[in-house]
């Protein structure tokens, strides 16, 4: 059975709901809340930002060997600080994908802050273990990625703006529901050209491709109703991007928070409306959650001024990070993007959480 989701983005976005004196500055247990028309100043805002409660630095990727092959990987790095403020905890998530066998290998880390991880305060430099990620060129915003999983997955790779970063949100917040606090600075450089090596054990393969960065800061991501979301980044072959999150209720609905936004060739952003086709679904045997595993995204291109419609199709079924540290399995994974007529017109990645269990932060 296809399950349908109908709803227009924007409802409790716009900045005329949320004005500077109605968004209070600290949560109730003394976190910074984002404020409109904040003054982002880089590269030091690529660095931490420890009076929020939350942060992570996410990265997402296809990659080609010469001959073709074609892998997926994520490596996400996470700053939480704990409820007393007393020290700061320290998660990372390394993923990669091989679409020719199939294979995924993923692998967690988690560490208070110390020798073992750290996230430097003036710029992007944070390591988690030997995973490591930091701006290396703060002029032209060039960054150094090293990760893996164990001795079976490890890459080294090169990350360079392929467009301008861009800041997501009404007057410089993203809002994630109704209430004033449910909000983030949402940071992302949309477009990476990526080279380097992935290493498969005795082998190791040189690579080029993009990827996909976002850098969210929050001290309160979700609403007491919402369970979890769902959220794509679309890179298409014309040059142009989707980001979209689905924020899912607990009665199966849309929060009227969800969104969805172009990024033109130039990295101009622009809202649409959009809606949310699930066409199959997969259940994992380690979790038994039951995913979407294949969507179709209907939206307004504000190129064409025209409907469009195109299906996120993954590489493989089994991308589940089971959350055996963190404690919160999720879907993330690797997908072609195909049109209405079946040709691959992108590449993206998704995110599928709150499907195992609710998704607390």
């Amino acid at each position: 059975m296809k399950i349908r989701f109908v709803f227009i983005t924007g409802i409790f976005a716009g900045a005329a709901f949320f004005s500077r004196a109605q968004v209070p500055l600290f949560t109730t247990e003394g976190f910074a809340v984002p404020q409109p028309g904040h003054a982002f100043l880089f590269p030091q805002d690529h660095g931490a930002h420890p009076e929020f409660k939350l942060e992570w630095w996410y990265l997402t990727g296809h990659l080609f060997s010469k001959d073709g092959r074609r892998f997926g990987y994520q490596a996400t790095f996470f700053r939480s600080a704990a409820p007393d403020k007393s020290t700061q905890v320290y998660l990372a998530h390394m993923a990669v994908i091989d679409a020719k066998t199939g294979k995924f290998y993923y692998q967690e880390r988690l560490n208070r802050e110390g020798w073992d991880a750290d996230v430097e305060l003036g710029g992007l430099n944070v390591h988690n273990g030997p995973w490591s990620l930091r701006m290396t060129d703060t002029k032209n915003s060039r960054m150094e990625l090293h990760g893996g999983v164990r001795a079976d997955a490890l890459f080294a790779l090169d990350l360079f703006p392929a467009k301008p970063l861009v800041i997501f949100g009404e007057n410089g917040v993203s809002r994630k529901g109704a209430e004033p606090t449910a909000a983030s600075y949402y940071l992302t450089f949309p477009r990476l050209r990526t080279t380097g090596t992935i290493t498969f054990g005795s082998e190791t393969i040189p690579v080029t491709g993009e990827s996909w960065m976002d850098h969210e800061i929050s001290s309160s991501q979700l609403g007491a109703d919402q369970v979890g979301w769902d959220w794509a980044g679309i890179q298409f072959n014309d040059g142009r991007e989707i980001m979209l999150y689905r924020l899912r209720l607990r009665d199966g609905m849309a929060d009227p928070a969800s969104s969805l936004t172009w990024v033109d060739a130039a990295g101009t952003p622009k809202k649409s409306t959009f809606t949310w086709e699930v066409l199959a679904r997969w259940t994992s045997p380690s979790t038994g959650a039951v995913y979407p595993s294949r969507v179709r995204i209907t939206t307004m291109d504000p190129a064409t001024k025209q409907e469009t419609a195109f299906t996120l199709e993954p590489l493989a079924q089994s991308q589940e990070l089971a959350g055996r540290i963190g404690g919160i399995p999720y879907w993330e994974g690797a997908c072609r993007v195909l049109s209405a007529d079946g040709h691959e017109i992108g590449s993206a990645y998704l995110e599928l959480t709150g499907y195992a269990k609710d998704l607390k932060l």
